[in-house]
């Protein structure tokens, strides 16, 4: 039978697009034979529970919580590990070289997760991508507490997790768009937020206990806790249908769509510049001397804190205005913010520039996939055009934070600041015109 929207669902068919939010996953836009349901039909508004309002989907948010926490959230804990690396473990090489450690993690993220994995999740293994991703991240993590040279870290922290972090990135945002239909913006935005928490939770474990139990057992302790965290997904998660056609990696066909090119191009320099200050802000303070290391350490926490707030609330107005239209500005402020770096020098102005970088980051990171659903012209493809668009991320993600290293080697603070900042407004400027693109000069409109 065909797979269809409720009415709830059925306002304008922008807010279809928009509602369908992060499938950067599966077409489960296509039809789906019967014998894929795996639970009765919704029975009309009177009758028992809707779908949306379901205990097993309700499990499905927690269990996504938990996939991103551990993906989204060990990634941006590398400033964490940047910092170590830079005065004890790693001290030798340049910051530039141990950036590519976290630059590699999050670029397979991306990529694996936003590409590659996505036939793997249409033949119906969500519970294989889920223990593949578990046991790759946790065994990365502990081959990691027990490196001694900058390869093994690379091969260790870089790659194996970051391998098993793309595994779990899918599963984190298919399963919505089958469980929900009138909460999803609450449901996508509670899970992305376990990104933002991991990348607090994480960080602080690590400062905590790195000087009581050393680099080894606290990456250890780390590695456990996301053993345990993730056999909650492990539990809950079931996939409710699968399509009964498998969605291609590649659609050279949306090339020639305008909007959607300008829209990945923005992607490219957005994700290029907008983790530097998550690995950069720590080192920043110590060598000003803005605040002591307890608290220079705490920045990252602070940023990821704020990002929390920028993955939910922002959403909630995207469906009413259109994600291009929150997208395009907030972006912008962030290049604004990022050219004001360098003139931060005390305690109170870096916590103010902390809390609003993250806050305003955390909501392009959030908002890229229903901005891509809203340009796509063919849904039945919309899984296809995520991964085509996130791969083009996940190359900016890739160089972005080591040229910012070479630049910090060459120029000083003022060199990555400058950078990240260039870079975001070239996304900004990108993903308004994307958005012109597709609505024309009309300036209240709904895109």
């Amino acid at each position: 039978m065909p797979f269809k929207l409720s009415e709830e669902s059925q306002e304008t068919p922008d807010l279809a697009i928009a509602n369908a939010r992060n499938h950067s996953d599966s077409s489960s836009y296509t039809d789906f034979p019967d014998k894929t349901e795996r639970t009765p039909p919704v029975i009309g508004k009177g009758g028992a529970v809707q779908r949306s309002e379901d205990v097993t989907a309700y499990l499905q948010v927690v269990g996504a919580f938990f996939l991103m926490f551990n993906s989204w959230g060990v990634a941006n804990t590398f400033g964490a590990y940047q910092n170590y690396y830079e005065s004890a473990l790693l001290k030798d090489e340049t910051p530039s070289r141990i950036s590519w450690i976290g630059s590699i993690q999050a670029f397979l993220l991306l990529l694996l997760g936003g590409l590659l994995t996505g036939p793997i999740f249409d033949a119906g293994h969500l519970r294989g991508l889920v223990i593949v991703g578990t046991v790759a991240s946790v065994f990365g993590m502990m081959m990691t507490s027990i490196c001694r040279e900058y390869w093994q870290v690379v091969l260790a922290q870089g790659l194996v997790v970051g391998f098993g972090s793309g595994c779990m990135l899918l599963p984190s945002v298919a399963v919505f768009p089958q469980y929900f239909t009138k909460r999803r913006a609450l449901a996508t935005g509670l899970a992305a937020a376990g990104s933002s928490l991991g990348g607090v939770v994480y960080p602080t474990v690590f400062h905590e206990l790195q000087p009581k139990i050393g680099f080894g057992w606290t990456t250890r302790v780390i590695a456990f806790m996301m053993l345990g965290t993730l056999t909650i997904p492990l539990a809950v998660m079931r996939a409710k249908v699968f399509p009964s056609t498998r969605r291609p990696l590649f659609d050279f066909k949306v090339l020639r769509n305008m909007p959607y090119v300008l829209f990945s191009l923005g992607e490219f320099f957005g994700f290029m510049g907008m983790y530097i200050p998550f690995y950069y802000i720590t080192s920043y303070s110590l060598a000003k001397d803005i605040a002591n290391p307890n608290l220079s350490f705490y920045l990252l926490a602070i940023i990821n804190a704020a990002s929390i707030f920028g993955r939910i609330v922002p959403n909630f107005v995207a469906d009413i205005s259109g994600p291009l239209n929150i997208c395009g500005p907030f972006v912008l402020f962030c290049g604004i913010i990022a050219f004001c770096w360098t003139s931060v020098s005390s305690i109170g102005q870096i916590i103010i520039f902390c809390l609003f970088y993250g806050f305003f980051s955390g909501t392009f990171v959030s908002i890229t996939g229903p901005s891509i659903a809203s340009l796509s012209t063919d849904l039945s493809l919309v899984g296809t055009h995520m991964g085509m668009s996130f791969a083009a991320a996940s190359l900016g993600l890739l160089v972005g934070n080591p040229v910012a290293g070479v630049l910090l080697d060459s120029y000083g603070w003022i060199g990555p600041a400058m950078f990240c900042g260039a870079t975001n407004v070239l996304a900004g400027i990108c993903v308004v015109l994307a958005r012109v693109s597709k609505t024309g000069k009309v300036w209240v409109v709904k895109a």
